[in-house]
């Protein structure tokens, strides 16, 4: 080896880490002119060096010109076209090889492992073993164990480690990490735990690879036994802990180990705060994830992405979203991660508009989005009704490809459900090739918040028949549907059979189902006893749901014991005062409704106000009642006068009872006139094309007058009236309601 040669093997070194392919460029030619017959260890630093710049082609060229390239020459070449995924070429080259080492072989073998051709890299480890069996070695083991792992093969896992055996290397940690990755993966737990406590000597790398396998397990009281009897530590044991805790609902223990690992003086990575950031969201933790973001920032991962992705996150769980927010836009760098952490803030905060907009203002920026973002987004329209929009993101998941992820097409059948195009909710989920319970429990929702009792009971067995196992949400579903349909005693067995045949504890929502079940039956009486027999009191929403069936059958006493519950509950809740008030008025009882309302005034208690609004020309028009507010009220009011004038010859009588003042009855007539909901379809009528639904939201349950009135305005338009207020759908169409009259 002459010294020119060691001289320009030295700068192209320079060249590399500056990452100066013009100076390589040169040297090489200053190579060829100034030596006639360079020696092939130069030029194999060529090569490499071409390599490590990202230029193909002129490694190449250098490899062609080589006289009699040694296996170094050809190993080189190789790497290049095994590290670049160009299989085809690289097996040419492998082919073509006149003499083969370990090196040689696994560079094919992770070649076709890291480019998904997985079945040719278990080929050539196949034919290693049999004509090469002298080159197996540490990394041949490590890289089949992952490729094992990464394509859960539990059969080929288990032979490789027999082979690990056989040839002498089961006592090596750098298989023996990979190895227990692959058990744990594989969910043989067991058979990681026996190997580990087998091993004869362990590193910190093996105990956290073991740590990581029992988190993921759930096995935590022995994962925490592990890392505490551990005598070396590193910065990734403490952080795989605070991970595997906050991953197995244990945020309190994952924050209170940080602090230790803080106090321990560990360097902290931006998985260590983005694992302890995610526990301070579940938590609710608003001061403590400040308290870390303080920290952050005397840290150089201020600025890092995933770190600022994390506290967006943490901040929007917090319900602090102008925090989350104003950091957001202070973000030196973002990627999908980050946009999509802020989309999904706005919509778990209630704003989902925000939400769309910031999708596409992602879009502007050159962000294209996964299939997370796009599910996200979908799922905004959803929360807006917003039919029109939603339909675009599915043609956007149709272009880009997206559909095929489950992620969206559940979105899309749940969106499509939530504007009321159950067809196309239904349609999208037959075309799915595969399906998951989220899938089912979508469209069973759909069904049941349409009221569509069949379809729900029909989905759910098919569900059942399919193998799949329902959870707590779709037994919400089925037991709302047998509610709203007024099945009884068929809502009652599948109470029963979620406990007892599928294992599921009832949460509250399951309770207030039948709560509800019972009430709207008329069944107070036994809706009192089930409550009684509740191994814990209802909630907000379990109470003011028996008041709401106590004020439809005007049963005093029982609303009475549902108010004064709900009171104690939440006092500051206007929705036991408005329903308590309702069923006096319902008797005539003004002066308790006047006393009732005194008491509100004294404990400043303000009734959320009814809204409606519907979506034109990509506008939201929102009404309240008695709105004064719209540019267009000359012609909603005028056109409510004219559909009153029909209304009344063709028979419907205003229902006094929804007004909850003790006022002449000219008065009540013209309170139940300007409802929002009626101001919102007046508005349709005008400006929504005939032949299109006219699509209503509120933020209230539509009361009975408004809902008797819809019908006769559908009768006499002629028009389908989709409204969609807090309890669920009603499709009015030629005079009748997809509800039955009953919600």
């Amino acid at each position: 080896m002459s010294s020119a040669s060691n001289y320009y093997v030295s700068l192209l070194r320079l060249c590399c880490e500056s990452q100066n392919q013009t100076q390589a460029k040169k040297l090489h030619c200053l190579v060829l002119k100034t030596i006639t017959h360079p020696e092939t260890f130069l030029l194999n630093n060529l090569i490499s060096t071409y390599r490590k710049l990202g230029n193909l082609a002129c490694a190449h060229r250098v490899f062609d010109h080589i006289p009699q390239p040694n296996l170094f020459s050809w190993n080189a070449i190789l790497s290049i076209y095994s590290k670049l995924g160009r299989l085809s070429q690289m097996q040419q080259i492998f082919d073509l090889m006149p003499f083969r080492d370990g090196a040689s072989w696994n560079l094919a073998i992770s070649g076709y492992a890291n480019y998904g051709s997985s079945t040719d890299a278990v080929g050539i480890y196949k034919l290693m073993l049999k004509d090469a069996a002298m080159n197996l070695n540490q990394i041949t083991f490590s890289t089949m164990l992952i490729l094992c792992s990464n394509c859960r093969w539990m059969d080929l896992g288990r032979q490789i480690h027999g082979q690990t055996l056989k040839f002498g290397f089961g006592s090596y940690v750098f298989v023996g990490s990979p190895l227990l990755d692959m058990y744990a993966k594989l969910g043989l737990i067991q058979d990681a735990k026996q190997y580990y406590e087998e091993m004869p000597e362990r590193n910190v790398v093996m105990c956290n690879t073991m740590i990581i396998g029992l988190m993921r397990c759930g096995m935590v009281a022995e994962s925490k036994r592990l890392f505490h009897g551990l005598k070396e530590r590193d910065s990734i044991s403490w952080t795989t802990m605070i991970s595997g805790l906050t991953q197995n609902g244990m945020e309190r223990d994952a924050v209170d180990m940080f602090r230790e690992m803080r106090l321990a003086g560990f360097t902290m990575d931006q998985f260590t705060f983005g694992s302890v950031l995610t526990a301070c969201g579940s938590l609710l933790a608003l001061g403590e994830g400040k308290q870390i973001h303080a920290y952050v920032i005397r840290t150089d991962h201020k600025d890092n992405v995933f770190v600022g992705s994390a506290l967006v996150d943490m901040y929007s769980k917090c319900k602090s979203i102008k925090s989350a927010e104003t950091l957001f836009k202070r973000m030196t760098q973002k990627n999908v991660v980050s946009w999509t952490a802020m989309l999904v803030g706005y919509g778990q905060n209630g704003f989902s508009e925000e939400a769309v907009k910031i999708f596409f203002e992602m879009q502007r920026n050159g962000v294209e989005p996964d299939d997370f973002t796009l599910g996200s987004v979908i799922s905004s329209c959803a929360n807006l009704a917003s039919l029109e929009e939603g339909a675009q993101f599915h043609c956007q998941a149709l272009v880009s490809g997206l559909i095929s992820f489950i992620t969206v097409s559940n979105a899309l059948i749940t969106m499509y459900g939530k504007c009321g195009s159950m067809e196309d909710s239904y349609q999208l989920f037959v075309e799915m090739n595969t399906r998951d319970e989220v899938s089912w429990t979508a469209l069973l929702a759909g069904y049941a918040q349409f009221g569509k009792a069949n379809e729900t009971i029909d989905l759910f067995e098919r569900m059942l028949a399919s193998g799949l196992k329902p959870d707590g949400v779709t037994f919400i579903g089925v037991l709302s549907a047998c509610s709203r349909a007024g099945l009884v005693e068929k809502g009652l067995q599948y109470f029963e059979s979620m406990i007892k045949e599928h294992g599921i504890i009832p949460i509250p929502d399951h309770y207030t189902c039948i709560i509800d079940l019972l009430g709207r039956a008329g069944r107070l009486e036994e809706a009192r006893n089930f409550i009684n027999k509740m191994p814990c009191h209802p909630d907000v929403v379990g109470w003011a749901t028996l008041l709401s069936s106590c004020r439809v059958h005007g049963d005093m006493e029982i609303g009475k014991w549902a108010a004064d519950s709900l009171i104690e509950l939440e006092p500051q809740n206007p929705a036991s005062y408005v329903l308590l008030s309702s069923l006096y008025a319902a008797k005539g009882k003004w002066n308790e409704v006047a006393q009732l309302r005194r008491g509100m005034r004294d404990k400043r208690v303000k009734k959320e106000p009814g809204y409606s609004w519907i979506k034109y020309k990509g506008k939201v028009h929102v009404f309240s009642a008695d709105d004064q507010s719209s540019p267009f009220l000359g012609q909603i009011y005028a056109e409510l006068e004219k559909l009153n004038c029909k209304m009344i010859e063709e028979g419907y009588i205003p229902d006094m009872s929804s007004v909850l003042h003790d006022v002449e009855e000219s008065e009540k007539i013209k309170m139940l006139n300007n409802h929002s909901e009626k101001l919102a379809i007046a508005f349709g009528l005008i400006f929504v094309p005939p032949g299109l639904p006219i699509r209503v939201i509120k933020n209230l349950r539509v009361c009975g007058d408004c809902h008797n009135a819809t019908k006769f305005i559908s009768k006499i338009t002629q028009r389908e009236i989709l409204v969609r207020d807090a309890v669920r759908f009603h499709l009015f169409k030629d005079g009748t309601c997809s509800c039955g009259d009953f919600w």
